[in-house]
């Protein structure tokens, strides 16, 4: 039976029942043979996670088509419950066994994570989670139809991010409030969607012994090695040190830009970003998705041969889909196929700079899923969150130096550089802000909706831009609604932040030992999910902390780059 034929129909109950029939009656009287037992697992655990990236893939690449939404549906909620429960027995099996003790070291982490599911398991959690995910899916479903016509053309909303990086500043006020006004039509199903899941999640953590779903989210997670109060000094670093960059930064716009007030759309909300001060156009890295792809090819190996034959496969695998249109989910995420081997990386693309940064992300977990490949389990593979992000947010900074290849204006290279840099800073808040307001949901799940908006301007006041809203008051109090995390990967935003402190101390030691740094960096990714969360860190010689001192040195790093472009 074992192993499974690359033809497995993990999309099937009965092509599965059989294989799950198999591990549950199994005799096991060795430690030889349990090895072998946790083998077979994974290749199972493989198929069946190949099979429902390509279901979500089909999905999020076109929302429109009933169909593919029905298949994930179906997966979701005919394979996937069917599969937790085989999983929970599966790791009663196991951790029952008199001579697990004996086993390699290699297991510690794996058999630390089965005790851990064991514990937060319960049945009637299952259903309850099927109907998060068709919520999220739903939400998804309704943002992706967004469009609007503009200038006598039909635009989907990434795409019309274009036009709020232009200099005419009528041009971005009106693509801002098309935007707005037709996220607004569909606002009252968002609210009450999130209103759905926040009752869900909420019952999820009372089923399975907790107070609310923040201290559920922390242990289903796996955060064993840092807590909400480390949350909360994070947020109050960034506060401290972020936010005085973040209104230097704007008080200098206001007077660059010569208006008395900045409005909404002269600084996004999110990253920071503005229209040039000095009223040059908007930054145009490459005209189409495949000048992005070759130029973005390039890059990589500019910085090293082994990283550009990597993006290469990606390329040659064609497991990318870029371009932005009508029916395709937002955002950009990577999904590893693990029975294929390559890692599908999804994203919107609209000839933006934004977009150079969202490739190279994307690229960066890919490379880390490609570097831990030919590790054996796919629990070894599955690294923490926290991690994942470090592989693509340091590829962000240490791909700068090679940025010229998207611009032959060596100004308007540094413009690149600058924004970015500035919209690490901007980032940082966002993420404090999003990680605060969801702290808040989950601690007060009886919040009313008037509770809830009042808590996200307050946390506004903490974390955001000083932009005047006047006219716009109820989409500000609903901004949140942008967020797609909040509605399908609830408290996984924390991790950006983390990252990004990994990140940035990365492309620090880059500026001093560019090989270095890129040993680093393989060193750790390899590693997998092999080693706990601080020891990662340790692997590419970065520190995983939260205090103020560790946070403002960083900024000032920042600060001095800033000021040498």
């Amino acid at each position: 039976m074992f192993p499974l034929g690359q033809d497995f129909d993990a999309t099937s109950w009965a092509s599965l029942e059989p294989v799950t029939n198999e591990l549950i009656s199994r005799e096991i009287n060795s430690t030889d043979e349990l090895e072998v037992f946790f083998s077979d697992i994974s290749d199972m655990a493989e198929h069946v996670s190949e099979a429902g990236a390509k279901l979500y893939i089909g999905m999020t690449c076109d929302t429109e088509s009933e169909e593919k939404q029905a298949d994930f549906l179906e997966f979701v909620e005919n394979i996937r419950p069917k599969m937790s429960e085989i999983s929970n027995q599966l790791d009663l099996k196991i951790v029952n066994l008199d001579y697990l003790e004996q086993l390699p070291e290699r297991y510690d982490l794996i058999i630390r994570s089965m005790k851990n599911s064991i514990e937060l398991f319960r049945e009637e959690n299952i259903p309850l989670s099927v109907q998060c995910t068709k919520l999220s899916t739903e939400y998804q479903k309704i943002v992706g139809a967004m469009t609007v016509e503009f200038q006598g053309e039909e635009y989907t909303l990434p795409q019309m991010r274009r036009f709020l990086e232009s200099n005419d500043r009528e041009v971005r006020r009106e693509a801002w409030i098309l935007v707005r006004e037709r996220r607004m039509q569909d606002s009252q199903r968002i609210t009450e969607i999130l209103d759905e899941l926040i009752e869900l999640r909420h019952k999820i953590a009372l089923n399975a012994g907790f107070e609310n779903y923040r201290d559920y989210a922390f242990r289903s997670m796996e955060r064993f090695d840092y807590t909400p109060a480390d949350c909360y000094e994070f947020h109050k670093s960034v506060e401290t040190h972020c936010m005085p960059v973040i209104h230097t930064i704007n008080d200098n716009r206001l007077i660059g830009f010569g208006y008395d007030k900045l409005r909404p759309w002269d600084v996004n909300e999110k990253s920071g970003d503005s229209p040039d001060v000095q009223g040059r156009g908007a930054l145009v890295p490459f005209e189409d998705v495949s000048e992005l792809v070759s130029l973005t090819s390039e890059v990589f190996h500019r910085l090293s041969s082994e990283l550009g034959g990597m993006f290469d496969r990606l390329v040659d695998g064609e497991v990318l889909d870029l371009d932005s249109r009508k029916g395709k989910a937002p955002g950009g995420y990577q999904y590893n196929l693990e029975k294929t081997g390559l890692p599908f990386i999804f994203m919107n693309a609209s000839g933006q700079q934004g977009d150079v940064e969202t490739m190279i992300h994307e690229a960066g977990h890919a490379f880390h899923s490609m570097y831990c490949s030919d590790l054996g389990l796919i629990q070894e593979r599955n690294y923490p969150i926290e991690f994942a992000e470090v592989a693509s947010m340091s590829m962000e900074l240490l791909t700068q130096p090679h940025w010229g290849v998207f611009y032959e204006d060596a100004e308007e290279c540094r413009r690149a550089k600058r924004m970015h840099l500035e919209s690490v800073i901007g980032l940082l808040a966002w993420i404090c802000r999003v990680d605060a307001f969801q702290h808040w949901m989950y601690e007060n799940p009886s919040h009313t909706h008037r509770e809830r908006s009042e808590y996200w301007l307050k946390l506004r006041s903490r974390f955001g831009p000083r932009t005047d809203w006047n006219g716009f008051e109820e989409d500000e109090s609903l901004f949140w609604q942008t967020q797609g995390h909040l509605f399908g990967a609830p408290f996984y935003y924390i991790e950006y932040g983390i990252a990004q402190l990994g990140a940035l101390q990365i492309w620090a030691k880059q500026s001093i030992d560019p090989q270095g740094a890129l040993s680093d960096y393989k060193a750790a990714m390899m590693l997998g999910n092999t080693r706990s969360l601080p020891d990662l860190f340790q692997a590419a010689d970065i520190k995983l902390g939260f205090d103020e001192h560790h946070i403002g040195s960083l900024v000032d790093k920042i600060n001095s780059a800033l000021v040498s472009l």
